[in-house]
């Protein structure tokens, strides 16, 4: 189903329901020169924020200093919602929270949570940028025909930019 009614009523919760049902996603560092990575995401919601259970010793983790802004993308299943969301990214030293987001998945790279050289990364979210088109090749098809017909920019999605 398209989301693109969603996208102009409601873009924070379609935000939050894509980010629900996309397991992961790409996020980079502003300003480090380097490619975004693909991660593994954790919401919360009451605190307007995404976790990442990461490596100290990586790429990513060095490059998030003082004041980082980080970028983080998702797509969802169905390719018809497109996501870029910002925000100041830190590390951060919480037991509690390694022990609330620990997984089997996370022990495929780690010991346990204790594990030394895992860190948490949460990133504040500022805003985002939301793109969501149609999902059907028939509507889809139907505006481009309409579009040549009327010599007009063809109505396909649309983009919504929030802040949280």
């Amino acid at each position: 189903m398209s989301e693109i009614k969603t996208a102009k009523t409601e873009p924070k919760e379609l935000f939050w329901g894509t980010a629900e049902d996309t397991g992961f996603g790409m996020l980079g560092v502003e300003g480090s020169g380097q490619h975004m990575q693909p991660m593994t995401h954790f919401i919360d919601r009451d605190a307007k924020a995404l976790w990442f259970i990461t490596s100290l010793k990586t790429d990513l983790t060095r490059a998030v200093g003082a004041g980082a802004i980080a970028h983080f993308t998702l797509v969802s299943k169905g390719q018809d919602v497109q996501i870029c969301a910002r925000g100041k990214i830190k590390k951060v030293e919480d037991a509690a929270k390694r022990k609330e987001l620990w997984n089997p998945v996370a022990g495929a790279w780690f010991e346990d949570q204790n594990d030394p050289a895992l860190v948490l990364l949460k990133l504040d979210l500022e805003e985002a940028s939301i793109w969501a088109s149609t999902d059907s090749a028939f509507v889809f098809g139907w505006e481009i025909a309409k579009a040549h017909a009327k010599g007009e920019e063809p109505d396909v999605g649309t983009h919504e930019v929030i802040a949280f």
